[in-house]
């Protein structure tokens, strides 16, 4: 027994050595105040600010700095970077204490919170305004903002975030950030109104030949659009809208607090020399949304949920679309300028399909790969080159040779079978998110058999619009099966606005958590699980 409490020492001795833990609480906490002059310890913790701004001969690959409940208001910098080789730097919320970045202080700087090192995680808290603020811009206590300012540093992460009622974008992650992920973030109600809506979810870009990752996020009722990959600036010399994937997301509704349904995704270079193109780019199994009535025949109405393509010079290249849901109103899909697309296993809900005549060359060249999508439009006609001519699919197959395992469907017989999407977190085996979308607005039976989840878990489901609130929570039965309730009503405004709206009835986005059944431990178990 001395021997085994011997070696259990001198293992804890190893892993104390290999990660260090630091603290972090509020420079005016009630009980415990973290400081410029700490040490990290829970002792002597450090404020946020001094904590983000150790060197890596202080905290590097492997650290965790812990940031304890509390609301910390301001504006934040991060320089933290990890030198060691795979390892990362991880600054989260304490176990599941609630960490509210907030930035409304009134101090003129764009951000609340700056990225500018590499290799480091921020997960498990949430970044947002609170308080009275403008969000019109002009008005005397308006202040444009952005919740992340990922300036640089690659191979970051940024997991479970939750980033809302910024008077800006929720995230800008820019040129040099190659190699980032972007997953199992919630991020809505972002944004002001100026000459349109302004303040967009996430805003991408990337200059590396690493891939950026954006997976498995939520992101709704922003006051501009969903995601742009994107560049607005011309005659750039080199490229950096590139090698990005975008996979698992749900994205809907965006534009409704400005009241005009914008792009949910766009991609896209305004480059006017044609040399920073946006290429190389994925997007699968994503939802892409903004409220319908299934029984209007007409659809009339702008709102875009996916365009491709801006300026002529700068026609996208090499993108890849595939088993994506596209639902909006008369423009739901925008081919405008394009080089070489892959568009495979969609389904799109429009009024029509539409295309710019600069693309038909892409189409007779084969470099538009379309096929086994499903389509349902206004009229049979619902294939758009805008300005030339509208084509039924039989034409559109003969004239451009695409399409071929296609139907292409009236609104009217839109008849999809309730389609239910679950998507465990990448960060938390027990939390889901999950979309539903049923024609009539029933309720679903979702069904979890094949998600690891075990009779008896506990869980909780809210609805990611109002998502502080639970809505049902229980056991699972031995069938596995929760029924999820369609027709909700409550909605989390955006601060400070009055014409956001609710998603229609016959779409639903839910967070589902469940809690692991309690296991025997063993002796050892119960002896040293804290060391585990």
């Amino acid at each position: 027994m001395r021997y085994l409490i011997s070696l259990l020492i001198l293992l804890f001795s190893m892993i104390s050595f290999s990660q260090n833990e630091f603290h972090v609480f509020p420079n005016d906490g009630n009980i415990v105040q973290g400081t410029k002059t700490g040490d990290g310890s829970i002792d002597k913790p450090w404020d946020l600010q001094t904590a983000l701004s150790q060197s890596s001969e202080r905290v590097n690959g492997g650290d965790i700095i812990w940031i304890h409940e509390g609301v910390y208001t301001g504006s934040y910098r991060s320089e933290l970077q990890s030198t060691i080789l795979n390892k990362y730097i991880t600054v989260s919320a304490y176990e599941n204490e609630k960490v509210i970045l907030n930035g409304n202080k009134g101090r003129k700087l764009n951000y609340v919170l700056e990225v500018n090192g590499s290799k480091v995680i921020y997960k498990n808290f949430e970044i947002t305004y609170l308080g009275d603020f403008s969000r019109i811009k002009g008005e005397d206590n308006f202040i444009a903002s952005t919740g992340i300012n990922h300036r640089k540093g690659e191979d970051c992460k940024f997991q479970n975030l939750v980033i809302h009622n910024i008077p800006g974008s929720g995230i800008g992650s820019w040129k040099a950030t190659g190699g980032t992920v972007i997953e199992d973030c919630t991020i809505y109600n972002n944004g002001y109104k100026g000459s349109r809506g302004h303040g967009v979810g996430i805003y991408i870009q990337n200059q590396s030949d690493k891939t950026r990752l954006i997976r498995n996020n939520i992101i709704y009722n922003n006051y501009y659009k969903g995601i742009e990959v994107w560049s607005a600036t011309s005659g750039s010399k080199y490229e950096f809208v590139k090698n990005i994937t975008l996979t698992d997301n749900i994205i809907f509704n965006n534009g409704s607090p400005s009241k005009k349904y914008v792009d949910n995704l766009i991609i896209a270079s305004k480059d006017a020399e044609g040399i920073n193109v946006a290429k190389d780019i994925k997007v699968i199994n994503n939802i892409l949304y903004h409220n319908v009535d299934f029984n209007d025949m007409k659809n009339y109405g702008y709102g875009s949920s996916l365009t491709l393509g801006y300026s002529s010079e700068s026609p996208v290249e090499n993108i890849f679309i595939d088993n994506n849901i596209i639902i909006g109103k008369n423009n739901a899909l925008n081919i405008s300028q394009a080089k070489s697309i892959v568009f495979k296993n969609n389904i799109t809900y429009a009024g029509y399909i539409h295309f710019n005549t600069s693309v038909i060359e892409a189409l007779k060249s084969g470099e538009l790969d379309m096929n086994n999508n499903s389509y349902f439009t206004r009229p049979l006609s619902g294939f758009r080159v805008n300005k030339l001519k509208d084509y039924k699919l039989d034409q559109w197959q003969t004239e451009f040779n695409v399409e071929r395992n296609s139907i292409l469907s009236q609104l009217k017989d839109f008849d999809i079978s309730p389609y239910i999407k679950v998507q465990r977190f990448n960060t938390n085996s027990n939390h889901f998110n999950v979309a539903l979308l049923d024609k009539d607005g029933n309720n679903n039976i979702v069904d979890f058999s094949h998600c690891n989840v075990e009779e008896g878990m506990t869980f909780k489901i809210y609805d990611i619009e109002n998502r502080t609130v639970i809505i049902k929570s229980g056991n699972i039965s031995s069938d596995l099966k929760i029924r999820l309730p369609m027709n909700l009503n409550q909605l989390e405004m955006p601060l400070h606005n009055k014409d956001a709206t609710k998603s229609a009835n016959n779409f639903g986005v839910f967070r589902i958590e469940f809690t692991e059944k309690p296991k025997h431990k063993t002796f050892f178990g119960r002896l040293f699980g804290w060391l585990f």
